[in-house]
Parts: C-alpha cells; sequence; structure tokens
C-alpha cells in the first residue's frame, strides 16, 4: 500500500489538473481512463441530460475538459479540421479556429482522430494532417506548425490517430509509420523513405527539444500504430512508453533514448497494426497486440531486450484489439470491442476475476472509462453502458442515443459529468456543476 500512494503522489505531482476534476488528455488525468469524479449516475434516461450540441461532422476525438471549457478536433464539413471550444456548463460554442484544409477518410478513420491536450493554460491540437497548433484558452493562435512538412506526411493505412501528451512541461507526439509508404496510403506525397519518431516539444513555442528515431524489424502495416505514448515513473526514473512495431519500449523522457523493450507476442504478421494503447501501475506496464494476441503484463525496470526476463503474465481469453485498458483502484479491466466482452483482472497476477457479456448488438470501438465505482462504454451506434466495477459482473444500466452512429471515440468525465461524442452530437450527462 506504501508503494501505491508513493506512486500515485508522484503521478500527481505533475499533473495539477488531476483534483481539480479536469480530463485534460484523452485518456484523462493520469493516462489510465480513471478519474476520482463521483455522485455519477447508473440508471441512465434523458433526464440525465445537462445539454446536447450538434457537431459539424464525425470523428474518433474523444474531448478534452478543463473547468468551464471542452475542446474537441472535428472536420467542420467543408474539408477544414477545426479546434472547437464549448462552454461546459450550457455547451454554446465559445469559438472555432481552423487548424488544416483538406480533411480525408479512410476506412473507419479521417483526419480528425487524435484528442487535444490541455495543461489550463493554453490547448494543443493535433490532426493526421501532421498540423499541430496551440491555442490559448480566448482562441488566440500561439504557435502552429505541420509535422508533414518538417518530417514527411504520416505513412499509415487508416489514418494517424495518435493524441499529444503533455507532462511537466513537455509535449510529446508519437509517429510509429510504415517504410516505404505505399503509393496508395491516403497522405502519399511522392517520398517513400520514412522514419518511424519520438518527438519531443516545447509547449510554450512549437520548438523541438529532441526528436528520438524508433526502430523495429516489423514488417509492411505491422510497422505502424494508432497508440498513444504515456508516462510512467517507476524503477529506472521517468520513462515514456510507447507500443507498437510488435513491441513495448521505453524511452528516457530526458532524450527520448531507448532503455529497454519487449517483443509482445512470437508470431509475425505483414498486417500486425497496433491500436490500444499502453497503461501502467506501480511495477507493471500492460500492453495489447492485436488481432487475438494477448495482452501482456510487463515488470518494470528492465534494461535492453527484456522480452525474456520481464514478462510478468499474459491475457488471451478475451484481449483487446483496439480498446485501450482502464486500470482503476488497483485492478485491470479489459474490453474486447468485438466480442463485446469487459474482464476485470489482478495487475499483479493477470488472474481473471470476472467477465462478463455487454448488452449490446453492435462493436464497441472506443476505450472504457472508469470514475466513482463505475465503468463506461458506450457503442458504434450509440448505446452507453454502465457496468458495476465491483467483485462481480453486473451491468447498472444502459441508454440509446438513437441515430447518431458511428461513434468512434471514448467517453470523457470531468466534474462529476459525462461528455459522450457521437457522430452527430456532444451530449453532456450527469448532476455535476
Amino acid at each position: 500500500m506504501k508503494k501505491i500512494a508513493a506512486w500515485i503522489a508522484l503521478l500527481l505531482a505533475g499533473l495539477p489538473s488531476a483534483l481539480g476534476g479536469n480530463w485534460p488528455q484523452w485518456r484523462g488525468p493520469h493516462f489510465n481512463g480513471f478519474t476520482e469524479a463521483q455522485h455519477l449516475p447508473s440508471a441512465l434516461s434523458r433526464d440525465d441530460i445537462v445539454w446536447s450540441t450538434p457537431l459539424p461532422a464525425r470523428a474518433g476525438a474523444t474531448p478534452v475538459v478543463w473547468d468551464d471549457h471542452v475542446f474537441l478536433n472535428s472536420p467542420d464539413g467543408a474539408g477544414n479540421l477545426v479546434l472547437i471550444a464549448l462552454d461546459r456548463r450550457t455547451g454554446q460554442e465559445r469559438w472555432r479556429r481552423t487548424v488544416g484544409v483538406g480533411d480525408k477518410e479512410s476506412g473507419r478513420n479521417n483526419l480528425s482522430a487524435p484528442s487535444p491536450v490541455t495543461d489550463g493554460k493554453s490547448v494543443i491540437t493535433l490532426f493526421g494532417s501532421g498540423d499541430l497548433m496551440a491555442f490559448d484558452f480566448e482562441g488566440r493562435e500561439l504557435w502552429k506548425r505541420n509535422l508533414g512538412k518538417d518530417f514527411g506526411r504520416f505513412a499509415v493505412m487508416w489514418i494517424y490517430g495518435s493524441s499529444p501528451v503533455l507532462y511537466e512541461g513537455r509535449l510529446y507526439v508519437q509517429v510509429l509509420q510504415r517504410n516505404p509508404m505505399p503509393s496508395d496510403y491516403p497522405l502519399y506525397d511522392g517520398k517513400p523513405e520514412r522514419e518511424s519518431y519520438l518527438l519531443c516539444v516545447d509547449p510554450a513555442n512549437g520548438h523541438d527539444l529532441w526528436r528520438q528515431v524508433r526502430a523495429t524489424d516489423s514488417t509492411k502495416e505491422s510497422q505502424e500504430a494508432y497508440s498513444t505514448p504515456v508516462p510512467y515513473r517507476g524503477a529506472n526514473g521517468d520513462e515514456l512508453i510507447v507500443v507498437g512495431g510488435d513491441h513495448a519500449s521505453g524511452h528516457r523522457l530526458s532524450d527520448g533514448v531507448e532503455l529497454w523493450r519487449a517483443r509482445l507476442y512470437e508470431k509475425r504478421d505483414d498486417w500486425y497494426r497496433i491500436v490500444a494503447s499502453p497503461v501502467t501501475a506501480p511495477g507493471f506496464i500492460f500492453a495489447g497486440g492485436p488481432k487475438g494476441q494477448p495482452v501482456v503484463a510487463l515488470k518494470d525496470g528492465g534494461k535492453g531486450d527484456v522480452t525474456a526476463t520481464h514478462v510478468a503474465w499474459r491475457f488471451t481469453e478475451s484481449p483487446t484489439d483496439w480498446s485501450t485498458p482502464l486500470v482503476m483502484n488497483d485492478r485491470l479491466y479489459v474490453l474486447d470491442g468485438g466480442k463485446k466482452v469487459l474482464s476485470k483482472l489482478n495487475p499483479k497476477t493477470g488472474e481473471k476475476e470476472w467477465s462478463g457479456k455487454l448488452p449490446v448488438g453492435e462493436v464497441i470501438w472506443g476505450s472504457p472509462t472508469g470514475a466513482d465505482g463505475k465503468i463506461y462504454v458506450h457503442s458504434e451506434e450509440g448505446t452507453i453502458v454502465v457496468c458495476d466495477a465491483g467483485s462481480e459482473f453486473k451491468v447498472l444500466g444502459t441508454m440509446t442515443l438513437e441515430g447518431e452512429g458511428p461513434c468512434r471515440g471514448s467517453i470523457a468525465v470531468a466534474h462529476d459529468q459525462l461528455f459522450v461524442r457521437t457522430a452527430k452530437k456532444l451530449y453532456c450527462l450527469g448532476t455535476g456543476k
């Protein structure tokens, strides 16, 4: 218990928003899908809707929330990529700023998959076009750049989907992509050679602090990843955890140098792109593989190739292909969005404590969100499912937002309210103020 308390205290020291009820990044204040919000609804109904605001077009980006501001990425329906700021209390639009021009779609994705990020002073947004831009809370531009122009357009088959990360005054961007880039890819620019890399940026001015190539022995689409990196403070000090190219790796935050890596599964395949982001708990790092490959738990503190030495356990029964696991109250929750099965695991041993099938017919593309002893997900067609996070699998309630699919983001929780994005609207639900 002392180790857990110390780990949480260290993490919160770098996260001034954590105790303020905000949701500053796509996986929340702790980078794991969990927040300390309370008084959240269980048996959802239309009476729980505080407001709903029409959106100009669909996107998979999860909203981020700071105090009375809600920010979200979106196409505007006219070929532009925009950052929208809403008033959290009313849902009214405060401002809208064009960040890029020329939206594209590929499969289920478009250029607005990444979520913005905020530290309460500025909001920084990234799109699949490579447009990276910062604004103050009044919508005034602070700086802008295009990573495609700097380092080559993103070579990702189903369009880039990683979100930027803010941690202790630095901005981190992950680009894991295919090399060489095929000419039929959505953003092909006539220059096939590519590097996968990690980028650290000064959020005050957009200038590079370091750029580190992240190599892999994977082939074709397996070089690509839609995951978002997460910071972790453990036995090696501060690291950035990266999952993609068939491996998990830990990188020194000061310069991006790789400290360790582990191959996640033995099988090799040309088409094993990784979607789910890593999550962490004291002493452990969890990574989900693609297409039926296991969720892998790695012990922290390794150096070099730790494949043979630091794998603690593997979960194969209902692993995740695309949903990022949730860590809440010293437990790990894994969602198989294709089978609609949610499992609760002991993160130290991998022992399954329960699993159950969610009462929806369609797939679930988002990741589970945890708060107030509950787990929230919503399906492709807009059915919100609330589960008890306790000692047995139990569905507490459902509510369907009819005719508003496809829904492909995740639910954000801030100030004791839920923020649910559909293809048509953003909903605020709950009794929080």
